[in-house]
């Protein structure tokens, strides 16, 4: 259980920043967006968009509660499999809220960057950040999209996604960008959801990801986005985690690691552009 604090702050946060933000969109993904596969939709980025407009105000309660607090745990695991050092550069691609961001500037890196396609989620982590301070609040937040990074070539050392990837208009194409921005022994860092290898793990997965975690999800989000079923809908149609390797492969990365998590509920890839 997460102490009585943790969830006081998150919902404290919640209630400041929820105050400045325009009232939300409710068609995003509806039972006819979701019936086919939802990453060939040519709206996918709208919706996709208008979807963490809609549940900005709660995303880091329902992280917490739904992944039974593991989310921070898989975010820490991801940074040390990337080992910032304190003259490396990150940017944190998706960064929703800044949790990843964060945990990076935690973990020792030097300058940190967070860039969101949404700016509602930026001004949670904007929001975060200033009320942590220290090092924290020295991280730059900048609306992007993945799929055309506002960098130069080999700007970065690091750059990372955390459960972003799936949700990119072209994927591909995001990898592409990360690529292009990092630097000669630079690390690309996805972490994503994915189905379990065990037919036992995934039979229960699925259980919860599709019939219990949609429906208490959006109660606690007061969603009407339909965003909580997309979620288990977008993992079960993404690339897995051998597509994923492929594709980075595809691009240049020179050798690509992967490691499961909880069971193999997600999946951490590290790419490494060769020296």
């Amino acid at each position: 259980m997460a102490p009585q604090s943790d969830i006081q702050r998150i919902a404290e946060d919640d209630e400041k920043v929820s105050m400045s933000l325009p009232d939300a969109k409710s068609s995003g993904w509806d039972a006819n967006a979701l019936k086919g596969n939802p990453h060939g939709r040519t709206d996918k980025a709208e919706r996709v968009r208008e979807m963490f407009t809609a549940i900005a105000h709660a995303y880091d309660i329902n992280n917490r509660v739904h992944s039974f607090w593991l989310d921070q745990s898989w975010r820490r695991k991801a940074v040390r499999l990337a080992n910032p050092v304190h003259a490396d550069t990150v940017l944190d691609v998706a960064c929703g809220t800044g949790d990843l961001a964060q945990a990076f500037v935690s973990a020792g890196a030097g300058k940190v960057i967070g860039l969101d396609y949404t700016p509602a989620m930026l001004d949670y982590a904007r929001s975060k950040a200033s009320r942590i301070g220290g090092r924290i609040a020295e991280i730059q937040y900048v609306d992007g999209d993945a799929q055309s990074l506002p960098y130069p070539d080999q700007s970065f050392d690091i750059v990372s996604i955390a459960f972003g990837i799936r949700n990119v208009a072209d994927p591909l194409k995001a990898i592409q960008e990360f690529r292009r921005v990092l630097r000669p022994g630079g690390r690309l860092v996805i972490l994503e959801f994915a189905q379990p290898p065990s037919a036992f793990v995934r039979f229960f997965h699925n259980l919860y990801t599709n019939h219990i975690m949609p429906w208490t999800a959006t109660i606690l989000a007061r969603d009407g986005s339909g965003a909580y079923r997309y979620l288990p809908r977008s993992v079960e149609t993404f690339l897995d985690p051998k597509q994923l390797s492929a594709q980075l492969i595809s691009v240049g990365f020179s050798k690509v690691i992967q490691h499961e998590l909880t069971m193999g509920t997600c999946v951490i890839s590290i790419g490494q552009v060769a020296l």
